[in-house]
């Protein structure tokens, strides 16, 4: 027989002792660096062109390593694109709450994977109550479901194929797809709406656009001849997307006058608020999404505008029994029974992933522990902050707003300085300021034309901070 023993090098990668202290070594750093980010002590983003930053980083992997496990994390923290940093007013990413971090570190500690009850009790309870503290503030009743999952994309393509089971008038996931289907959604739809369509095999035609008002709303009276157009190309129509809001100009669709049409021509009503469904955190807010509890499915990302780490995404069911028609399908290793709402505990049934992270864990943690509350004060700070911003804007003659900002994205172009060719101004300007390292900041297009675009997420961002960004952007443009 040979020996079995783990050996020095397992043993010494486990030692609780050794991972003591290289665990108060990093969590003293990160301390320090989030002081230090929040404070701008360092740049947004100081990024190399991606070939040297490809060359400056060690390839090779020896045989036996170095220990250096804290010096290489704090070399990656030194090189990120720093969310932290009260600058950052570009992608819709949030700077996550300290406790966050603690959540994380906890589920790679359990590495409980989610698919079935017995890998992760605790955690699937937890999932289970976020799920249903979601269902409750979009307004369904107590017949509501689903399940957390890893991004947006992965809970719209979930929603969606819950819908061609519900619409489509044949098996597909038992016996195959005969028909060709599409949905409607708004031309601002985000990308992830076509990939899904895509992949569930319709191919270009999976969706047809309807057009949108001068504020890249979904205009619902253009809902029928939409229809019409698809069915006119072979189509069966199945489901309506509305978005709220849009990634490019935080633009909220019509849900009731959407769902009225639903009803009446019996579509699936699906809305991607991945993005605004923390409006319902707010009673102010929550009217930016009237009508949202008339939907089938919601998709809501807590990673945007809750503070949380990536990815965390609520698909949330009116019916909860439509969470389990999105993947029917037997694996009797995992699933003992052929019911699988029998064992509404095992939720690997109900998700595309099976080796899913402990998602629920971290949102159930900092519910309970922070208070709804803070959530709601949050999203409520950013839509105040905005809307000052875009009055800035507005009261600048050298600048010009893209639109009213329903939320918390401003569009907006520098239109001072000389030359004719102000979309590719914009372009310069944004580089300059990226350059600069202040602020991280993006751009996107609106009829065709380039804008600058700010998305108010971080949390200690100021106005006399976007003021300055102004200035900033103005001296480069005066230049």
């Amino acid at each position: 027989m040979g020996n079995f023993e783990p050996g020095q090098a397992i043993e010494g990668a486990y030692d609780p002792e050794a991972f003591r202290e290289i665990g108060h070594r990093l969590v003293d750093h990160v301390a320090d660096y989030m002081k230090s980010a929040r404070a701008r002590e360092m740049p947004v983003l100081d990024m190399p062109p991606a070939d040297e930053m490809l060359a400056d980083w060690p390839s090779e992997f020896p045989p036996q390593g170095d220990g250096q496990v804290v010096e290489r994390l704090k070399r990656f923290i030194e090189q990120a694109n720093h969310l932290h940093n009260p600058g950052f007013v570009g992608h819709q990413v949030s700077a996550p709450l300290p406790a966050a971090i603690l959540c994380d570190m906890v589920g790679s500690l359990l590495n409980n994977g989610m698919a079935v009850y017995e890998m992760g009790p605790a955690q699937t309870m937890a999932e289970l109550h976020v799920v249903q503290f979601l269902a409750e503030r979009i307004g369904f009743s107590g017949d509501a479901g689903g399940i957390l999952t890893h991004g947006g994309s992965l809970g719209n393509l979930t929603a969606l194929l819950a819908a061609r089971q519900a619409k489509a008038g044949e098996d597909v996931w038992q016996a195959g797809q005969e028909q060709s289907y599409a949905v409607l959604a708004s031309a601002e739809n985000h990308y992830c709406v076509s990939r899904a369509v895509r992949i569930m095999g319709w191919g270009e035609g999976g969706i047809e656009s309807v057009p949108v008002d001068s504020n890249f709303r979904m205009r619902p009276e253009c809902l029928a001849e939409a229809k019409r157009a698809a069915e006119a190309r072979g189509r069966q129509v199945l489901a309506v997307v509305a978005s709220d809001c849009t990634t490019s100009t935080g633009s909220f669709d019509p849900i009731d006058a959407v769902a009225d049409f639903c009803e009446l021509h019996d579509l699936w009503l699906h809305v991607d608020a991945a993005h605004g469904g923390s409006a319902l955190m707010h009673d102010e807010h929550r009217g930016l999404l009237k009508g949202i509890q008339r939907a089938d499915s919601v998709v809501w990302d807590l990673h945007k505008m809750m503070l949380m780490p990536a990815l965390i995404t609520g698909v949330i069911f009116k019916e909860n029994r439509r969470s389990y028609e999105a993947f029917a399908q037997e694996a009797s290793y995992l699933f003992e029974g052929d019911d699988p709402e029998k064992e509404w505990f095992n939720v690997g049934s109900r998700t595309m992933e099976c080796t899913k992270r402990a998602l629920g864990t971290t949102a159930y943690v900092l519910l309970q522990a922070l208070g709804t509350d803070l959530f709601g004060q949050y999203f409520d700070r950013a839509v105040r902050l905005t809307r000052a911003f875009a009055d800035l804007v507005r009261g600048s003659a050298d600048f010009e707003l893209g639109l009213d900002p329903a939320c918390n994205i401003v569009c907006f172009r520098y239109m001072g300085g000389y030359g004719s060719d102000r979309d590719a101004q914009q372009m310069r300007l944004r580089a300059q300021v990226l350059k600069a390292g202040n602020f991280y900041i993006v751009q996107t297009r609106l009829d065709g034309q380039v804008f600058l675009r700010l998305t108010l997420i971080q949390p200690f961002t100021t106005l006399q901070m976007l003021r300055d960004l102004l200035d900033e952007i103005r001296s480069f443009g005066e230049a």
